[in-house]
């Protein structure tokens, strides 16, 4: 091992097994996360003086959206996996997309996964989509950290080779010092996102249906794409253009841009969309 770089920690990516079933930190980390999602949300909506004058869900309706949301994630998180980082892989073996246990799940396929679920939702419910666009997210970030966090204990995901003090050996990769690049994405996609949105919520701006989304697609966007220059890129996509475009970066550019449209309509007082 390098002198520079810190030994990995020997976490079992396994929590609980008992007989065939086992319980892994990355499962618990979905879980964990739309739980609190369900009890944020519930928190916000029964306080009348974040909304202003906008109408707000019940914490019934939060309730129904849970399992929305759920079917959303796990779903778009598989297909956005399956369709844009190893499609040619389940081409040829068609049954691999049932095995969830195996790994394979993509942020970007998730987002697209609850949003379309979101929208369903509220149009069959006569709710206003983007309040309950903003209300995912403000707690998708904590999502996010616990899942970074889950990829980092389970030594994927890791980054390019690098001589900085805290660099990592992962096992699972080679004996390069790593950049810990699932770190980088729970500090930025996480717990700093988490923190803005957080405020942005607590100055009023759930009384602007689309702007917390608005600012959530910015500040996610920018961030996946400063972390794409030290993570290593997914082997079986590699480079898209120019020797450090990823998947990643591909992906969040919409995001930025559909956001910061989101944040000028919404500042303006415009309804981007009713349900």
């Amino acid at each position: 091992m390098p002198l520079l770089a810190l030994p990995f920690p020997a976490i079992d990516p396994v929590l609980i097994e008992i007989g065939p079933f086992a319980i892994r930190w990355y499962a618990l980390a979905y879980v964990t996360g739309l739980l609190f999602g369900w009890w944020y949300l519930r928190r916000l909506v029964s306080s009348p003086s974040l909304w202003g004058a906008t109408r707000r869900p019940t914490a019934l309706d939060i309730d129904d959206l849970l399992v929305w949301v759920t079917l959303g994630v796990v779903l778009g998180g598989r297909i956005g996996y399956v369709l844009f980082y190893n499609f040619a892989a389940y081409r040829e073996d068609p049954w691999e997309i049932l095995k969830v246990w195996h790994g394979g799940m993509a942020f970007h396929g998730a987002l697209a996964g609850t949003a379309l679920a979101i929208l369903l939702y509220a149009r069959r419910n006569g709710q206003n989509v983007w309040s309950l666009y903003d209300l995912a997210a403000a707690a998708v970030p904590v999502g996010l950290f616990l899942g970074r966090i889950a990829n980092f204990i389970n030594g994927e995901l890791f980054g390019r080779p690098t001589d900085v003090p805290w660099a990592v050996v992962f096992p699972t990769a080679d004996d390069y010092p790593r950049h810990p690049s699932q770190l980088y994405e729970a500090g930025l996609e996480g717990l700093v996102l988490f923190v803005v949105l957080t405020l942005l919520v607590r100055s009023g701006a759930l009384a602007r249906p689309g702007l917390v989304t608005g600012v959530f697609g910015i500040g996610y966007g920018l961030s996946r794409s400063f972390v794409e220059f030290f993570r290593s890129p997914d082997p079986q996509v590699g480079y898209i253009a120019l020797d450090f475009v990823t998947m990643g970066m591909l992906l969040s550019v919409p995001l930025v841009v559909i956001g910061a449209a989101l944040v000028v309509y919404a500042r303006g007082g415009h309804t981007v969309m009713k349900a």
